[in-house]
């Protein structure tokens, strides 16, 4: 199946985004959190158009924009043309989802938080496994070709077992596997398609 490598957006300094560009992952996951959603403060758009004009120098990596906002409706076209190829929301942040993903006719990518938002290098919650193996049979049964991506808590044995029993295909990688580790980004990404 298709296999998706994705550099958590924990890194916001310019020659670190260089080196992840220069890596074979396949999506730049950027993180932007209002403070309100989430306890927490993650990347402006400023930030977004920085990794934007990295990536259209070097290998044009996907990036996506992972909204803890309250009202990303207010958001989402500013995002979208600073650069955001995919864009993800949580439902519980928006009156009316349905609404805000009213320019999205499709959905393409379905990601599962399997932490509480807001922190980096929380534990997986086990209990969300099911809902990988729900979302990939309700893919199969209805024909449906989203790809089903898992954000937090992504160590070596969750991403096996998520990539070999649950159909996922997509991580997020964060200080568990990629950020702050022995070897440089490039062997870290190795080491996660080679399980």
């Amino acid at each position: 199946g298709m296999w998706q490598v994705s550099g958590r957006s924990e890194i916001t300094d310019f020659e670190e985004v260089v080196k992840l560009d220069a890596t074979d992952m396949d999506i730049y996951h950027v993180d932007l959190m209002d403070g309100t959603f989430v306890p927490n403060f993650g990347m402006s758009v400023r930030e977004l158009e920085m990794i934007r004009r990295v990536t259209d120098q070097g290998a044009h990596k996907l990036i996506d924009c992972h909204m803890m906002v309250m009202n990303p409706h207010n958001y989402i076209e500013k995002v979208a043309q600073a650069g955001a190829d995919i864009i993800y929301i949580h439902p519980e942040s928006e009156l009316i989802p349905s609404a805000t993903l009213d320019m999205l006719p499709i959905t393409d990518y379905v990601m599962i938080m399997a932490v509480n938002p807001g922190f980096a290098g929380r534990e997986f919650m086990p209990y969300t496994r099911q809902k990988f193996i729900e979302l990939n049979r309700y893919r199969e049964e209805h024909g449906l070709a989203y790809h089903l991506l898992l954000d937090g808590g992504a160590t070596r044995e969750v991403i096996s077992d998520l990539y070999h029993n649950c159909g996922v295909e997509g991580f997020v990688l964060g200080k568990q596997e990629l950020f702050f580790q022995k070897e440089d980004y490039a062997a870290c990404i190795d080491r996660i398609r080679a399980i």
